[in-house]
């Protein structure tokens, strides 16, 4: 169960990622963020209280609230949209398949988790099926001005932000609930993008938005916010971080779905490679091992 909860927060991610697409076009960044933590929040307002069996927020618990927030949902939104709008669709899937690596070294950085060849074997994989995807896309260098060069960056940046997002929530899923880390999270995201927003929404047009704009920003806000982190930290209370992020080569892998049946993209032999590939990644680091035998 802990599986697939990772399995399915990520894909969530992908898919929303991938028609946020459709969202950039219609609202500007930092509106498109601000609407989307005001519409969590209100669907959220009855998980911020703190329950019987919760225990109190410790001073150490808040700062790492604050940064699960400001990494993992402010700066990764903000960082992943504009790096897209920047380079292109490709070139993010290319960037995103670095999002494992990242997770697996944090890990061992800052929780000193032990990396099995098994897992490393896993990360190779995954990070080679999506490279495969993107590349079977198209050409993943496109452009060579100063705006591309930015979007580069921006998408790096994404992936320390995810990356940072796994390892920190790791931390937090050991002393809070994965439904008051949700909430809690959504409102910091929510303070820190309401001046940008408000600013963004001063001279925006709402009448011109259509009503399936309107639905299509309602899935995005309570999947982004609600669904997928509550997945994610159930999962991650019962699976080390360094093998929770290889289920990160599930966001890339539903985003090209989703251009695939949504947005009609095409679908070649290299993409059947480089979904194998990933498959074999997730069986690599949830298959069980053999147990050990206990000495006479």
């Amino acid at each position: 169960m802990a599986y697939a909860s990772l399995a399915a927060s990520m894909a969530l991610v992908g898919s929303y990622v991938g028609l946020s697409k459709l969202l950039v076009a219609v609202f500007p960044v930092f509106l498109l963020a601000w609407l989307r933590f005001v519409i969590a929040a209100l669907a959220m307002a009855h998980w911020v209280p703190r329950r019987g069996d919760d225990a109190p927020l410790s001073r150490h618990d808040r700062v790492l609230l604050f940064w699960e927030s400001f990494l993992g949902n402010f700066l990764f939104s903000i960082c992943m949209l504009y790096g897209v709008a920047l380079t292109s669709a490709v070139a993010a899937g290319v960037v995103m398949a670095a999002i494992p690596a990242a997770v697996a070294l944090l890990s061992r950085i800052f929780l000193a988790e032990r990396i099995h060849p098994r897992v490393m074997a896993a990360i190779a994989c995954a990070a080679a099926g999506i490279s495969l995807l993107a590349l079977a896309k198209g050409d993943p260098v496109q452009g060579g001005d100063i705006a591309s060069h930015w979007g580069y960056l921006l998408l790096v940046g994404a992936v320390l932000c995810e990356a940072s997002y796994v390892v920190i929530g790791k931390r937090l899923t050991g002393n809070v609930s994965p439904r008051r880390i949700s909430a809690l999270i959504n409102l910091w995201g929510l303070a820190l993008v309401t001046p940008l927003g408000l600013w963004q929404a001063w001279r925006f047009d709402f009448g011109s938005v259509a009503a399936p704009t309107w639905a299509l920003l309602l899935f995005y806000a309570l999947a982004a916010s609600m669904v997928t982190v509550w997945l994610w930290m159930q999962g991650l209370r019962h699976v080390p971080a360094a093998r929770a992020g290889v289920f990160t080569v599930m966001l890339p892998i539903s985003a090209a779905v989703v251009g695939v049946l949504w947005l009609g993209e095409g679908f070649g032999p290299l993409h059947l490679v480089a979904l194998a590939l990933s498959v074999a990644g997730l069986l690599l680091a949830t298959w069980p091992g053999q147990p050990r035998r206990a000495r006479p």
